[in-house]
């Protein structure tokens, strides 16, 4: 069974899919990247996508569940590097994915994972937080 490697770079994780996405891949990929938000604390997570030329129903709502599953654990989700024969599929299969913001590229997704931290910094409650911690 092929594992996908998860990159930690910094507060974020980065995962690049170089391989074809077969649905024991995409399910190991799901559970390896839950437990590594948990595990880093992470609060971003990129996805390259660009390698996939065709995705299924299974690999796009595994897209949309993990995306779901990140921000449950307090990080955001950005695809990157959708192909248009991918993001047609998805909008022809009905899949939305909600919850996850996309980027052309990931110097662009990066910069978006960076300002969705930085606006988190400007909550109320995160100035609650961190004037709690001083």
């Amino acid at each position: 069974m092929e594992r996908i490697p998860i990159l930690k770079m910094g507060k974020f994780l980065l995962v690049s899919i170089q391989v074809d996405m077969d649905d024991r891949t995409a399910m190991t990929l799901q559970d390896d990247l839950t437990g590594q938000i948990v595990k880093h604390h992470a609060k971003g997570v990129l996805i390259d996508i660009s390698s996939l030329d065709v995705v299924d129903s299974f690999i796009g709502r595994m897209l949309a569940n993990t995306a779901a599953m990140a921000r449950i654990l307090d990080a955001e989700t950005v695809v990157v590097g959708m192909q248009p024969s991918v993001a047609i599929t998805l909008v022809e299969l009905g899949l939305s994915l909600k919850g996850v913001r996309s980027a052309l590229n990931v110097e662009r997704g990066m910069e978006l994972l960076r300002r969705v931290g930085e606006a988190d910094l400007m909550t109320p409650e995160a100035s609650a937080d961190a004037s709690d911690e001083e």
